[in-house]
Formats: C-alpha cells, structure tokens, sequence
C-alpha cells in the first residue's frame, strides 16, 4: 500500500482538526436565556424544559436596559439564544435595536392570540397582565369609578398615587391612550391625573398598595398580578395591605381593561435557533401557561387556559384589544407626553 502524500495527510489533518471544532457546536443541547425576569417566577418552568427535552437551559437574569445593552455590544458572539422580558414596550425596543429574528411557528400562532404577538414573528406574549383602578373598600366606592380618564376629574384631587413615569407599565397604559383618544386629549388627561396626586411618585406598584391601605390616598393603578402576590405572601403587613384594596375594572363599556404582556423572542444572533424556538413553543404551552397563572397570578396568554382561583374572584372584564405591539410604537411619544403632562 503506498504512503499518502504529505498534501494529503495536510488536508486530512485540517478536517479532522475543524471537524472537532465544530462538534460541540452543534451537538450542544443547551440553550442559552437573557432574562429580565426574576428567577424564582420562571426558573421551575425552565427545569420542566429541561427534564422533558434534555436541553440545558442556562438562564442569565438583570434589569431589562443592561440586558438589551449587552446583547447590542455582544453583537454576533452573543451566548443568548433567547431574550426574555417584562413589557411589550421592551420588546418592541429589542425589536427596534436589531437584537431579534423574525420566527415563524404554527404552534406558537396557534396557542398565542395574534393581538399578544409581534406580527411579524420577532417576539411572542406568554402572559398577560393587567391594569385596572385599585381603590379603598372603606373610603371609596365601585359606583364612583368607571374609567381611566376620570382619574382626571378633580373628585379625586389629591387622592390618587401612581409610579413615577419612569415605569414602563405606565408608559405602556399612556402609549395605549395615544393610540384610543390621540395624544391632545391624552395629555390634557395626564395633566388631570398629575393634579390629583396626592404625593410626587415613588416606589413600585406595591407600595402604591400600601399607600392606599395606609390612607396615604384612595386610589392607584397596578398589575394584579402584585396584588395577588401581596394576597399569598408570607409577610403578615403585605397580606393586611391587600385586603384593604379593591380591584375596579375600568372602560367595561368603552375600549376595556388595559393589558400587557410579558414575553421573549429569539435573539438575532442564536446558536441555538431550534432549541430557542422549542423553548418558546414550551412556554405557550398548555402546561406552562397553567403554572403562570396558578403560580404567578398572571392571566394565561392562551385563552384555553383558565385564570387562577384568585384573578377568578376579581370578576371578568372587558379586555382592550389594541395589538400590544402598539404599546412599543408609542412608547417615545407617551415618555415626551407625560414629561410635558409633569408626571415625574
């Protein structure tokens, strides 16, 4: 047999060599997740993932402008295969910075209502939460409430907090106005609302519950989803708080409740597409979005799936049907609005 020739050898050599370069890449069964939620709220659904698949889910958890940021700087050697996040706005900020790719899946369109979807495909809702008016059962009245725009009318000046207009679930309830009523009557309403607090904003959508329950004013704007964790936490004064308040739901007879979603996209640069995709299509499942709304006191996205025994016993409402993608769109004007409005 004749020796092969050292061209031979060389070009042999150079294949095995990027041949074993190239395995782990693609015999990697993990997936890599930037996540702006925190780990406690999604990380047993991950490990589900995990045992059911035999994908390794790496989760990497911060606040949502470091996580886009980084994922801007990183560029093509992102780790991240999927980004997660906690507001439409975000997402469509993501969208906007060039850090997601467009994905289409039947399971995903089937599960996921289009109205909670980009649509085009570059992120996905995977629950939804929303907004309503809280008040003090023993101060205020449901029959005084009705909509949003008449937190604006001077009955209830000096008894309304809210957070400050730094927070994205208020700029995304500002952006859903602008896209209802335009931004004249939109910011003549937020010039009202301003008038009516009854201390400059501070503090999350609990304290703002506190607030109430503390008499510090009568009424606020806040997920539920804060007040259902109040309900079921294991601090007595945060229990006492709660069930101090009331959940009114506004707008019944107009554009309905404000929502918003949380949910993730698949990042541009994703080594591993198909895990990320299989991921996503996971967490739209039937069994996920049961654990987000009997573990997270969110509402399902998917609208087979009923709500927790808790959201249940706040009633149903009408829900605004505004493509939450609408949210993102307005995000820059409701920001300028509200600076002019004097919402700090």
């Amino acid at each position: 047999m004749s020796k092969p020739s050292k061209l031979g050898v060389f070009f042999f050599t150079l294949w095995l060599v990027s041949g074993l370069l190239a395995a782990p890449l693609l015999a990697a069964d993990e997936v890599n997740i930037y996540s702006a939620r925190k780990e406690d709220l999604i990380k047993p659904l991950l490990d589900d993932f995990s045992k059911q698949t035999g994908i390794t889910v790496n989760l990497v958890t911060g606040k949502e402008e470091t996580l886009l940021q980084r994922l801007q700087s990183e560029g093509a050697n992102t780790p991240a295969d999927l980004l997660l996040t906690t507001d439409a706005g975000r997402l469509a900020a993501a969208r906007q910075a060039g850090v997601l790719q467009a994905v289409t899946s039947e399971s995903l369109t089937q599960h996921i209502p289009a109205a909670y979807r980009d649509p085009e495909g570059y992120w996905f809702g995977l629950s939804v939460r929303a907004r309503p008016i809280l008040y003090a059962k023993d101060r205020v009245k449901p029959t005084e409430l009705s909509t949003y725009e008449d937190l604006a009318a001077p009955k209830w000046r000096g008894k309304v907090c809210v957070r400050s207009s730094d927070s994205i679930y208020n700029q995304s309830l500002v952006a859903g106005m602008i896209a209802h009523h335009g931004e004249a009557k939109t910011e003549a309403w937020a010039k009202g609302l301003v008038a009516n607090f009854s201390r400059p904003p501070k503090g999350g959508d609990r304290d703002q519950i506190k607030a109430v329950a503390a008499g510090e004013c009568d009424i606020t704007l806040a997920n539920t989803y804060y007040l259902g964790g109040m309900l079921s936490s294991s601090d007595e004064a945060e229990r006492e708080a709660a069930a101090k308040v009331a959940v009114f739901w506004p707008d019944a007879q107009t554009t309905g409740v404000h929502v918003n979603v949380s949910g993730a996209g698949v990042t541009a640069h994703a080594r591993h597409r198909d895990h990320a995709v299989k991921l996503l299509e996971f967490l739209a499942s039937d069994q996920a979005q049961r654990w987000y709304a009997e573990t997270n006191n969110e509402y399902p996205v998917n609208p087979a799936i009923p709500p927790s025994a808790t959201l249940q016993s706040w009633g149903t409402f009408k829900v605004d049907t505004l493509n939450v993608a609408k949210l993102g769109e307005l995000n820059a004007a409701a920001v300028q609005l509200m600076d002019r409005a004097g919402w700090k």
